[in-house]
Order: C-alpha cells, then structure tokens, then sequence
C-alpha cells in the first residue's frame, strides 16, 4: 500500500494516528538540523517534518538528498504543528516522519509548480504533464469533469441514452474543413472525422432511439482562436417526436441547473430574440446583453446635411456610452484608431458629447449645429455625461464594425463581468445565405435544418426570405449551443439539396444513406448540441477554452508536447499509396 491517505484529508482528528502518505516534494525547508517538506498530490498537501532529536541520522541523511518534484513515500505520525496554516485543510497537523522511500527522483523542472508559475505558455504546453500538477490547471481540469457529470445526471434523468457514434465516417465537404484519415486496405480512399454527428443521430431517431446524447470529440480543420480547437467537445442530442419548443424547454433546464449547481445563479424563462432583432440591436447574433448600449439608426436625423460621408452612406448608426463624456480627445483617437485596425476595417467614427452642463458638442460642428445635435441626442435618450459614437457605411459591414465596438467598450468599461451571466435564446434564422462567389446558397446552419413550417412555400419563390426552424443559445455574448428542427420528409430534403446546388448524383453519393432512411417511416426529430469546452470555461469565469483541455494544440494547431503533426515515414505513405509533394 502506497499510501494510507491522500495530502488533503489529514486533520487534527487524526492526531497521533500512524500514516503512510506519497506524493511530490513541492519545496524544502532545510535548517540543517530540522526539515520541513511539503508533500503533494492531487488532493492537497502535507508538511513533513525531519528533526534531528526525533529521527535517525540516516533519515535525515536522505532527507537530504531529496529535490523538488521528486516522488516520495513517507511512514509517520499525525502531530500537532507549531505554527498553523489556516489557509490549508492540513494546517493544524504535519507528519513527524519515521520511513522516507524515495519511488523517484526528477530533474529540476523547466518552471516552478506552484499556482504562479515562472513558465511562459509555449513552454507549459510542451510539458504539459509537469502543468497539470499545478492547481490552476488541474482544479480547472477537476471542474470540467464535475460539469460532465452533471449534465450526465440530468439527461439521463430526462430519459437520454448516450449513445456513441463513429469517428471514422465519410468525408461532407460543406462547411469547414474535414481531417482527412487515408485507408490502407481502400488505397485512394479515405475516412474523414466527423465534425459533428450529425447525420448519425438523425438515424439514431429513424431507429427509434427517442432521445440521444453524447459527450462526443469533434474535429475541424479551421484557423484557430482562443476559444477554438481543431479537435473539441460537444453535448450533441436529439429528439423524435418534439417541435422547437420541447427542445428549447429541455436544454434551457439544464442550462439553469448547471448555473444554479456550478455558478449559484437561479434564473426564470431565458429571454428571446429573433435574429433580425439581434442584428438590428447588437450587430451580431451571439450578443451579450449583460449591458446595453443597444444600436440606435439615426439616417432621418443626419442626412440632407451636406456631410458626403453620411450622404452616401447606406446606414448611419451609433451607440450611447453611458457617463464617459469626459472621455480625452486622446481616448477618442485611440478608440477610433481602433476601429481603423484591418481586423474592424472601419475608416471612421464620429462622436457627440454631451456635456455635463447640458451642451453638446461634436468632431462635425460645422456641419451639424446643436438643435441638430440635441436632436440626435434625444433619438438616443441619452442625459447629460454621455458619449455618442456614430458610424456609417455598408449596412452588414458597418454593424459588424459597431458590435466589435460595443464589446471593446464593455471589456474596457468592466461590464462584462464574469461572474455574471445572462443567457437567451436567438431564434428565427435564415434558412440561407447567397455566396457572391460560389454564386449560390449555402445553409446558414446545415443542410437538414428544416424551415418554418409558414415559410416553406417561399423555397419556390424567394428562398432568401425563408426562416429556418433553428435555434442557437447564448450565454455572455458566446454561442454555446445551436441546433434546428430537422427535415424529415425526403422530398423537403431533395428540395433543400437542389436549393443548395447539389445534383441529384451530389446528394445520392454524399447522403444517400440518409435520403434512403427516410423512406422506413422517420419521425419528426429535432436536436441541439452545445460546446462543452466554452461551456464549462464560462461557467468558470473565463473565456479561453484550452485551459480547460487536458492536452491542448496552440494557435498553430500544433501539440507542441509530443509534435505533432509530423512527417510519416516512406514506408508508410507506400502501404497507404500516397505521395506528398508540397507547393512552394
């Protein structure tokens, strides 16, 4: 027996008890004739004490000998400590130790192990195995899998069964990338790896599962963010037999379980808005509406008035930062420099101030005189204190533009805090979106997102205008799931495929297999599937979803521990029949 007990769970009810303990050396206290060792394992830790009037010479001698991160076993008694740590569960007792076992020594790691590492990222990541010893990390690690319980607990108490489906299935090139895997025994053919289980689950409700879940790994060979990886983790579910609101009334339950368990936040009926609502308000369809500073249009106000740049716009729109007016013309210039950057693509932005006694002034006074100004002060029910950025443009391009803004100023004004969450629902999507380029639909979400049964007929006549029965769920300004009522009449089906540019040969050859199961009696299905990893970062206060990954890649896409991707060898590109030449 390694061990008696674990480094956390030793008290001073355990006084003068016998214990066998191992675990890392986290630091050493060495005063020659007496030596204090904190132990460490997953659980916590444990001082040792080494004193040279209660233990043997040859104890102390390989006490001595001992490094940090080494892994040790000791034998001793609980006793009471001198001097308490009260910011430890352990802090009343240390282990007078009789038997020190050194099980192995370590090299000095490459940073220090304690919760405020010397370590850079690049490097943590290469020796990721000596990071997760780290609190920060492994208590981050620990909370990822109380969430995964938890949302196992509750849709297996809604009747889910979890359900897993393949990871080496047939390559859909609609949408984002697919990772690629070649097959030996079918040279020239290859697997892909799904980038969501989709079409699987839909014939998990053609086989007449009912209600399926999955915490299931998925892959997508896409740039990467802070909050994207190439391979991630969704909650995938569907349900036969239900219409949107059965699906939003579930999965908005256990999202208000897991606030009020994890976070302590108890939360009624989510609140909902249409997407056009959301671009018209927010500029974007994940908005985070702890804070407002919604988009005021304000074209009637300001055109007519010989300034070319709102002439010739298509839309003029701004928002109303509350009580920054006092806000220097050199803050101003950096916010506005901000919105130039490539990333926004802005070329301007213009601001009114209204003073706190009650003038109001602009960067276009020679253009707009100060009814003019009170006037579009007013339009935004702005008060004395307050800053007006208006923008112009394009009307998609400059609400894009105005969102970036909006949620650069709630970062900078500290009201996206993170311990506060506001989740709701965005419903009634468009079923499509025109491509300039490929000169053709493309699904806003998947090809077997049904449209709303009152929009159908609008596929005949002006398919742009059709809604789709979709739904995604946002919590903080992220999306954290999405889903859609599916299609499951094949005609319906056949018709979204043509709509999509699909020949009748494209749709047989790529989802043949489904268009044939609809044909043995499918149920009407719907479903949804959340990002588990930016779930359970937000529900942890954060944002970035890697620190929440055992393993993760970096923004490369590159696992910097055990380097990968790599070459392989010839022998195997032979076996696979592949060649590999790289353009310059």
């Amino acid at each position: 027996m390694f061990r008696t007990h674990t480094n956390g769970e030793l008290t001073i009810q355990n006084l003068d008890q016998n214990v066998t303990l191992s675990g890392w050396v986290q630091t050493i206290r060495d005063k020659g004739f007496m030596m204090w060792i904190d132990l460490r394992d997953r659980y916590g830790i444990t001082q040792l004490v080494f004193d040279a009037d209660r233990s043997s010479a040859e104890l102390l001698e390989n006490a001595h000998k001992l490094g940090r991160e080494f892994v040790i076993q000791v034998e001793g008694k609980v006793i009471e400590r001198q001097s308490k740590n009260p910011k430890i569960p352990t802090g009343e007792i240390e282990i007078l130790v009789e038997k020190l076992t050194i099980l192995n020594e370590s090299e000095v790691p490459p940073f220090t192990i304690e919760d405020q590492t010397d370590g850079g990222e690049e490097l943590r990541m290469k020796y990721r195995y000596l990071d997760i010893r780290r609190n920060p990390v492994k208590d981050k690690l620990i909370f990822r899998h109380k969430m995964a319980q938890k949302v196992r607990n509750y849709l297996s108490d809604q009747n889910f069964i979890e359900v897993e489906t393949p990871v080496l299935i047939k390559s859909t090139p609609e949408g984002a990338r697919d990772f690629v895997v070649p097959s030996r025994m079918n040279p020239g053919q290859f697997y892909a790896l799904p980038q969501s289980p989709q079409t699987f689950k839909q014939l998990l409700m053609i086989g007449g599962m009912d209600r399926y879940f999955q915490i299931v790994k998925c892959f997508r060979d896409e740039d990467l963010r802070a909050d994207r990886q190439p391979e991630f983790t969704q909650i995938d579910c569907e349900m036969a037999f239900v219409e949107q609101e059965d699906v939003l009334e579930i999965f908005e339950g256990m999202t208000a379980t897991l606030l009020k368990d994890i976070a302590g936040k108890e939360f009624g009926k989510f609140p909902r808005m249409t997407f056009a609502d959301a671009m018209k308000k927010y500029g974007n369809d994940k908005p985070d509406i702890r804070f407002g500073m919604e988009f005021v249009e304000v074209n009637e106000l300001v055109k007519g008035k010989d300034f070319k740049i709102f002439d010739d716009a298509e839309l003029v729109v701004g928002i109303n930062v509350e009580g920054c007016a006092e806000y220097t013309r050199k803050q101003i210039d950096e916010l506005i420099d901000w919105v130039k950057r490539p990333q926004i693509g802005a070329n301007g932005m213009i601001w009114i101030k209204f003073q706190n006694d009650g003038t109001v002034t602009s960067s276009v006074n020679k253009f707009y005189n100060e009814e003019d100004l009170k006037k579009i002060t007013e339009k935004f029910g702005a008060k004395a204190g307050d800053l007006i950025f208006l923008m112009s443009g394009n009307e998609n391009k400059v609400r894009t533009q105005l969102s970036a803004l909006r949620m650069e100023l709630g970062n900078r004004l500290g009201l996206r805090n993170p311990i506060e969450f506001a989740p709701l629902w965005v419903i009634d999507f468009p079923l499509l979106e025109w491509d300039e380029e490929t000169n053709r639909y493309h699904a806003m979400h998947h090809p077997f997102t049904s449209p709303k049964p009152e929009d159908v007929h609008l596929l005949e006549t002006d398919p742009g205008k059709a809604r789709a029965n979709a739904y995604d769920l946002i919590l903080n300004g992220n999306e954290i799931g999405g889903g859609s009522v599916r299609i499951f009449d094949k005609d319906l089906q056949a018709k979204m495929f043509n709509l999509l540019g699909f020949t009748k040969e494209d749709a047989e050859a790529q989802f043949g297999f489904l268009m044939n199961a609809f044909q043995y009696g499918a149920p009407p299905h719907a479903g949804l599937a959340l990002g588990f990893d930016r779930l359970v970062a937000i529900l942890d206060g954060n944002e970035v979803i890697r620190d929440y990954i055992a393993f993760p890649k970096n923004n490369s896409g590159r696992d910097v521990m055990i380097d990968a991707p790599s070459p392989i060898a010839d022998e195997q590109l032979n076996e696979l029949a592949l060649k590999v030449e790289l353009k310059d």
